[in-house]
């Protein structure tokens, strides 16, 4: 098998199968086999029904796995990777924003430049909101600062790379998954291509700012240990503030026979170090919820069933 195409896909009815005529219409001719690896992430609507539909039809040989419940894109990812067989494998969106057209550049691209593992699409022109705009670009202007690996800004999980970049991601077996910084992280050559997200085919996203906003800390958490480093920095920082300040606080009362600060003083001390100390401790208590979930060893996913089209 050449190439496998990985869709995640949560409440998907309606683009399932206009995703699968657009994958035939732009890889006929193509000359090498392909398959499409639809995982259903726990959907609440008809799409585990019409992925059924296309895997008993197998206009092009389709395999669909489905899970117990919804697991998250990064654990569909994951299934899919686990159950796809080409030798080029690619992850792509079922809302048809992401074109199957440009999949097949990214294999030419791989086909004719050897020095490359991996052909990571980014968007040239955002159609998002200025806020959301700014706020990923703060996301990742910070994240690169903090973490040892770097993120391409605006590179998306839409990528077409080879059998070996797959199995290196499948090595990490880490239950807090972040695609993105995995990416950057097993490394390999990338060339970066640019792409025009289209409207999608048929109903809304499924991210919105607060999701944005949870996924964006999971990145930091997961690949960079530079916030507990800052509650350190903090401690110090305010200790020695503390210690300027008492010596200030007693020179005024020794020399200029100024009454020591009072009441409202006191206050806002405890307020300002109190909440120092909360900011801290909420720090340390998200890389410690980190760890006591990934001790439990518990698996990605759970699928509760496959269809492979082989067996059919």
């Amino acid at each position: 098998m050449k190439l496998s195409l990985i869709v995640p896909c949560y409440n998907e009815a309606e683009n399932v199968a206009a995703f699968q005529e657009a994958v035939i219409g732009a890889f006929d001719g193509c000359g090498y086999d392909y398959e499409i690896v639809f995982v259903d992430d726990g959907s609440r609507d008809a799409t585990l029904h019409n992925l059924k539909k296309l895997h008993a039809a197998q206009a092009c040989p389709v395999k669909v796995i489905s899970f117990s419940r919804n697991f998250g894109k990064e654990a569909a990812l994951y299934a899919g990777l686990q159950h796809a067989s080409g030798e080029y494998l690619s992850l792509i969106d079922a809302d048809l924003q992401q074109r199957p057209e440009i999949v097949r550049d990214m294999v030419e691209i791989l086909d004719q430049q050897p020095e490359y593992d991996v052909v990571a699409a980014y968007q040239d022109r955002r159609g998002e909101g200025k806020i959301l705009s700014a706020f990923k670009k703060c996301f990742y202007s910070l994240i690169n600062c903090l973490s040892k690996v770097k993120l391409h800004p605006d590179a998306s999980d839409f990528r077409t790379f080879r059998r070996s970049v797959a199995e290196s991601i499948l090595s990490l077996g880490e239950y807090h998954r972040f695609s993105k910084g995995i990416f950057a992280w097993v490394g390999y050559s990338t060339s970066f291509l640019p792409y025009t997200a289209q409207a999608r085919a048929a109903g809304t996203s499924k991210w919105n700012f607060r999701k944005l906003a949870n996924y964006a800390i999971e990145g930091i958490i997961g690949f960079s240990t530079a916030p507990l480093r800052l509650a350190t920095y903090l401690g110090c920082a305010t200790a020695l503030a503390a210690m300027v300040y008492l010596v200030v606080v007693v020179l005024q009362k020794l020399i200029a026979g100024i009454d020591i600060p009072g009441y409202a003083t006191i206050i806002v001390l405890i307020l300002l170090l109190g909440g120092m100390q909360l900011f801290c401790i909420g720090i340390i208590g998200e890389y410690v919820g980190k760890i006591f979930e990934q001790s439990k060893d518990r698996p990605i996913y759970i699928a509760k069933e496959v269809l492979d089209y082989e067996e059919k």
